[in-house]
């Protein structure tokens, strides 16, 4: 294995360990998502399969989005208390540290979709073929990439106070607008407009899709890659920047 290589993943190694050690993290990211689609698709008698299936895949992405997004406060504290700094004169070149980063993003959101995921075939008695299953999960895990970066980005630019707030106002924006929690269907028009071009509907209509056994469209692709591309710039600009602040 090659010096960079092995020194990327165990950059990512230890960061995975330390954000699966926190609580918060576990509480916020696997707890919350799973109690919300139970309580979401159980009250009220609510037993229909097909709105089970979709409010699993919006829990899931929900959670994947809270844990992507997550690694933004980590960023923000490891910058004001030193720790990216004792990077910058350690072999780790800004190139490594941002990919080991990203690759603590792909590994913490797994977790987070597996919860929801097993809530709705244990508890919620959704069916589907294994295959179904597995391109449901594959679809939520790679969609989560632009969140990763969006956190990522917001960790680099601002401080660890800013940054929870400004986390937390996209969690809950991207959620809510994007159609995790309810239905786009049930929103105003000029709303469901706007929804649409959020990242958050398209990540979850791509995964939804799957889960209803079709392909996933051709516009939700490319707009979750345009979001891709402009969180991964910000990314790298914000992290330029910190270069120029630590």
């Amino acid at each position: 294995m090659s010096t960079a290589l092995s020194t990327t993943t165990a950059y990512a190694r230890l960061e995975i360990r330390r954000t699966l050690r926190d609580q918060g993290f576990v509480i916020s990211t696997l707890g919350v998502p799973v109690m919300m689609y139970l309580l979401f698709t159980n009250l009220g008698g609510q037993n229909d399969p097909a709105y089970r299936t979709a409010a699993m895949v919006g829990m899931a992405a929900y959670g994947a989005l809270g844990a992507a997004l997550s690694l933004g406060g980590g960023v923000a504290e490891d910058k004001s208390n030193g720790w990216l700094r004792q990077l910058r004169i350690t072999p780790m070149t800004p190139r490594r540290v941002v990919t080991g980063r990203a690759l603590t993003g792909a590994v913490v959101v797994l977790p987070s979709i597996g919860a929801v995921l097993l809530a709705g075939g244990l508890v919620n008695g959704v069916r589907m073929p294994v295959l179904q299953w597995v391109a449901v999960a594959l679809a939520l895990w790679l969609g989560s990439l632009p969140f990763t970066l969006l956190g990522l980005g917001n960790g680099y630019r601002l401080t660890p106070q800013a940054t929870g707030a400004v986390n937390v106002a996209c969690n809950l924006g991207l959620a809510v607008v994007g159609g995790l929690w309810f239905p786009v269907e049930l929103f105003p028009d000029w709303l469901a407009s706007v929804a649409s071009w959020t990242p958050t509907y398209r990540f979850a209509e791509a995964a939804r899709a799957l889960a209803e056994g079709r392909v996933p469209g051709t516009t939700a692709m490319v707009l979750l890659a345009g979001w891709a591309a402009l969180f991964g710039t910000y990314a790298a600009v914000s992290y330029r920047r910190s270069a120029r602040t630590i």
